[in-house]
């Protein structure tokens, strides 16, 4: 029985609470998770969620996934493609987008100043 995103009219956005950081990334990097039916497990549905780094947060490791991402930088500098210790990579800055496929590597990434991030990740379920 597929699982279906809540109907949500315009309303406030806390931005003090309900962050948390998501399994796998450093304490640093947080989400809030906007609306969300995606599953992992059945391969269907999509979720919309902020991501925000704080100034200095990194990841160590380049990221794949089996669903599609639409990531757009909302503000702040995003660095893309830095080592485990955080040095080198290719900075971005607000506004930025990028659309991934499933199954393309991406990352780490990096942000000196902080940033935040709209990101909409979704299954092809016509593919399914």
């Amino acid at each position: 029985m597929p699982m279906n995103k809540p109907h949500l009219e315009f309303h406030p956005v806390d931005m003090n609470e309900g962050w948390h950081t998501p399994a796998g990334y450093p304490a640093g990097i947080k989400q809030k998770i906007l609306a969300s039916d995606l599953d992992e497990t059945r391969k269907m549905g999509s979720r919309s969620r902020l991501l925000k780094f704080e100034p200095g947060a990194y990841t160590t490791a380049p990221f794949v996934h089996d669903h599609w991402e639409e990531v757009y930088l909302m503000s702040g500098d995003l660095i893309v493609g830095n080592d485990a210790q955080g040095k080198g990579g290719k900075p971005f800055y607000a506004p930025t987008y990028a659309c991934r496929p499933p199954g393309v590597y991406h990352g780490p990434f990096k942000s000196e100043t902080g940033c935040m991030l709209f990101e909409m990740h979704y299954y092809d379920e016509s593919k399914a």
